[in-house]
């Protein structure tokens, strides 16, 4: 997440001005817990927790969800963000935006090899490691899919008008490898590409299945639980991921232009030093309740 140093989010600020406050976010950040075990942590009562954890949260750093247990209704707390950029300096303000939720069942086009498969919040979508499913129409419907090696491209709409040109494209999404079962320990490299020319490549660390997902569903008894939350930017200085720079692909390179689609592929290639797969999360998934997000800011074009 993008934050810039300014007034405007004061609270964001305010909320890692306590070392009660760092606690907590050390301790969400291995997993989520519940008030009453952050306060038994801490050696401090509940009340006074709750209040740290309403500070964490309405700044946007900690969500809280109330789940039901042997006890009664229990708030479960976890991080709302893995990292944060810090922008100092002040950006021009930006003429327009668009801004795109993508589901990961909204693919166009893919190539994939198994282990595979596909599932909606619920149920799974045909059989598990027939790549055949891949194209079945329920397809749309998916909140989860994974596979071995391979790639899916997904159409990102350009509503841009033709006096307009582009200044930076941002995507979001929750991802790791895909490991038979799951492995914590499962390298993938994984490529991201647009409109046919690749911006980068992110090394997924593994499969994540020793702490269940925040979002992932009760019925869900496969081993992958959750992702990471990771971030592209492709500006007009180069692409970013999570804020490093990971190749000098220009936003002006990748031939974005009034009246055509923008094509994004994600992909674990089997030519990769680390083929280990791909799994992408989408909204009721995972440890961030969200699809694909897609962010892109434009002005209009310099009139000569």
């Amino acid at each position: 997440m993008k934050i810039d140093v300014n007034t405007d989010n004061i609270k964001f600020f305010e909320a890692l001005s306590s070392v009660t406050r760092i606690r907590i976010i050390e301790m969400l950040s291995n997993e989520p817990k519940n008030v009453k075990e952050i306060a038994e942590a801490l050696n401090m009562s509940s009340a006074i927790v709750t209040r740290h954890i309403q500070q964490l949260e309405d700044a946007g750093i900690v969500k809280c969800r109330n789940s039901s247990g042997i006890r009664g209704i229990q708030k479960i707390c976890s991080l709302d963000m893995d990292q944060a950029v810090l922008f100092f300096q002040q950006k021009e303000k930006q003429e327009s935006a668009i801004r795109h939720s993508i589901p990961v069942g909204q693919y166009h086009a893919y190539n994939i090899t198994p282990t595979c498969g596909l599932s909606s919040d619920s149920k799974i979508i045909g059989y598990l490691d027939d790549p055949r499913y891949f194209a079945d129409p329920e397809h749309i419907k998916a909140n989860i899919i994974w596979f071995g090696s391979g790639w899916v491209e997904y159409r990102i709409p350009n509503y841009m008008l033709g006096n307009q040109e582009v200044q930076y494209i941002e995507i979001s999404l929750e991802i790791c490898s895909e490991a038979p079962g799951y492995n914590e320990n499962w390298p993938s490299d994984i490529s991201f590409s647009l409109n046919g020319i690749e911006v980068g490549m992110w090394t997924s660390p593994g499969d994540f299945g020793a702490s269940r997902g925040v979002f992932t569903p009760d019925w869900w008894n496969h081993e992958t639980q959750h992702g990471l939350l990771k971030t592209l930017l492709v500006n007009t200085a180069g692409s970013y991921m999570d804020g490093v720079n990971i190749s000098k692909v220009k936003v002006e390179d990748l031939g974005i232009s009034y009246g055509q689609d923008i094509v994004l592929r994600i992909a674990n290639p089997a030519t990769a030093r680390n083929v280990g797969g791909i799994t992408l999360f989408g909204m009721n998934f995972g440890n961030y309740n969200q699809d694909i997000n897609v962010r892109i800011d434009y002005k209009n074009k310099e009139k000569m």
